[in-house]
């Protein structure tokens, strides 16, 4: 009986698990239903705003514009010959499009056994890569529009002045500035709900 106990908490675990894995918002323009379906993903986003400073809102219009929340999403691929696939013309990968090279500094600087695929994880990388760029380059965290042209060109780009000949790059920058705002109202709505929610599990 214990052990048909023992076996059953470890199949409704792996299912658990299995579930927020492979979660997808039926509503990607809505921040609160976003998290409604989904309170393992606000309690991350909480934890990555606490720890690096990003209100929750910009780090999700960021992550919104990147992926649309899919956790396997990749760059395009490339074509030998115009028909042949031959791999996919970057690294991006991931709720966050973190190219292998950045998401190596983050493993090696922040956690070594992250996975571009867990939301918790990419919405930290996205928090910790806004830092830097606020430290590197004086963008305030709350300025979603060029936060996301740093997000976009890496920081060196960025500095350069990389995007300022990119006009349909401005265009999305402004796009992720829209929905930051409008994720930022939306989540004054259900934020109450949703902490006292994460609470009644303690």
């Amino acid at each position: 009986m214990v052990r048909f106990f023992k076996i059953s908490l470890v199949l409704v675990s792996i299912l658990l698990t299995s579930s927020c894995a492979t979660y997808r918002p039926g509503n990607t323009e809505n921040i609160c239903e976003i998290f409604r379906g989904e309170t393992d993903w606000y309690e991350a986003a909480v934890d990555a705003n606490e720890e690096w400073g990003t209100p929750i809102w910009v780090m999700m219009a960021i992550m919104h514009q990147e992926s649309r929340f899919i956790h396997d999403s990749r760059a395009p691929r490339d074509y030998v010959l115009g028909f042949i696939p031959w791999g996919y013309k970057s690294s991006a990968y991931g709720f966050a499009q973190a190219k292998d090279e950045v998401w190596g500094e983050y493993q090696d600087q922040v956690d070594g056994g992250a996975d571009r695929d867990d939301f918790a994880d990419a919405i930290s990388f996205i928090g910790w890569y806004t830092h830097r760029t606020q430290r590197r380059l004086n963008v305030s965290k709350w300025d979603a529009y060029n936060q996301y042209l740093a997000y976009h060109e890496g920081q060196g780009g960025y500095s350069r002045g990389s995007y300022r000949s990119k006009s349909w790059l401005l265009k999305v920058a402004k796009k992720v500035q829209n929905k930051s705002n409008l994720f930022n109202q939306q989540l004054k709505s259900c934020k109450s709900e949703l902490d006292d929610e994460i609470d009644s599990w303690f």
